[in-house]
């Protein structure tokens, strides 16, 4: 089973060339970095799970260049967003970046994208909260076509764009491959229709599981291979106590990796001890390579 891990990326964490090259050491198969472009000043919304955010999500780095200085510093590592939030991107910019981190790491992005939480966020980056999912959709379906085709357009409701070209395409053949994280019956039902893979929060392997047979199904009844959907799953590395036995009911659930993350484990790394973070959790690591 490939075992990753997100690192929050802000200024206190400081060095990621450091992070990265001790991920990579270590025989982690991934690194994740998640994104928000902005917090807005005295939010309404409810924090999903209730409670108040984190300080550290206001205080979050880019995660493309974050991910770039990771690619400088390693050469095997798959890089990865935890999520992206694609409405809240232009699309031709975006595509063009994701290519380029592409292009110069080798071939090692994986996208992990979302919707959005957040709609005071969602509105200050300029786009509708309402129809954010459609911008998804839409956005996911333009970068495969700008990073495949030779003089790409598309025109969607929300995403327009005429003949270009946008150079330079990824190295991997049809573009790194786009995970949709979420958790309710329509996000499946978008994973299983528009996405390559599903990359959510779960900490109960039988509950994922419900919801990975129910992906496949949907795939199947779309016309799509569910088989080559790619399963991941965030999952709280219990400060490195993460048993054997949960690592395998995932598997058995499904789930060919597994990603380190709990709001604790990340507030720490946010802070300042990300080496100290990922050395914990190495027994997780040691475990996984014996299943």
């Amino acid at each position: 089973m490939d075992l990753g891990i997100l690192v929050p990326a802000t200024q206190e964490t400081k060095n990621m060339t450091e992070i990265a090259q001790r991920v990579e050491a270590l025989g982690f198969e991934s690194l994740w970095i998640p994104e928000h472009p902005v917090i807005p000043v005295g939010f309404q919304t409810q924090v999903p799970g209730g409670g108040k955010l984190p300080d550290h999500y206001h205080r979050w780095a880019d995660p493309f260049i974050a991910l770039t200085v990771a690619a400088t510093a390693t050469k095997r590592i798959k890089l990865a967003t935890g999520i992206c939030l694609l409405p809240e991107r232009e699309t031709l910019m975006t595509a063009k970046v994701i290519a380029t981190l592409d292009m110069y790491s080798g071939g090692r992005v994986i996208l992990g994208v979302g919707a959005g939480w957040l709609k005071e966020e969602t509105e200050a980056m300029g786009a509708n909260f309402r129809l954010r999912w459609k911008r998804l959709r839409e956005t996911a379906e333009a970068l495969r076509i700008l990073w495949t085709h030779p003089e790409p357009s598309y025109q969607g409701e929300l995403v327009q764009f005429p003949p270009v070209y946008c150079n330079p395409k990824p190295v991997q053949k049809s573009g790194p491959p786009i995970f949709l994280g979420g958790h309710v019956p329509k996000a499946l039902d978008r994973v299983a229709r528009s996405y390559d893979g599903w990359c959510p929060l779960s900490n109960d392997p039988v509950d994922y599981k419900k919801k990975v047979e129910i992906i496949r199904q949907a795939a199947k009844e779309a016309g799509r291979n569910p088989e080559a959907l790619q399963m991941s799953a965030l999952v709280d590395p219990q400060d490195g106590a993460l048993s054997a036995d949960t690592l395998k009911a995932f598997r058995d659930a499904g789930a060919t990796r597994i990603v380190l993350f709990s709001q604790p484990f990340a507030q720490e790394i946010a802070n300042g001890n990300a080496l100290g973070c990922i050395d914990r959790v190495t027994p997780v690591l040691e475990r996984a390579r014996k299943i």
